[in-house]
């Protein structure tokens, strides 16, 4: 996302129900990584009180969620993990709409 002056940009991290479409995890970073994707992952399955082996996370193939981390947290929380297909970016079409509504109508759009 475009941040407050030129040639700032922010990472938005967002976990979306895509049976309701509502986001039920989000953050905004300054940077990329798999820390940050981790501790989004496991702080949203806290406050969403998820069971293990109820959940199912359908991610891009990004550095942060095919990362050792991510797949390690996702085992111990029992999440059953799918990853797009690969040199496919519309693979999700409830997230990229989501991105796109968000691109075009954010604070600068």
């Amino acid at each position: 996302m475009l941040g407050p002056v030129k040639w700032t940009y922010f990472y938005l991290y967002v976990i979306l129900d895509i049976f309701s479409r509502c986001v039920v995890g989000w953050m905004v970073a300054y940077r990329e990584s798999a820390e940050l994707a981790r501790r989004l992952i496991a702080e949203t399955c806290a406050h969403q009180e998820i069971q293990p082996g109820a959940l199912t996370i359908h991610a891009d193939r990004g550095t942060s969620m095919t990362s050792k981390p991510v797949a390690l947290l996702m085992a111990d929380l029992g999440v059953t993990k799918t990853h797009s297909r690969p040199h496919v970016s519309d693979d999700n079409p409830y997230s990229e709409s989501q991105f796109k509504t968000l691109k075009y109508r954010g604070p600068r759009g």
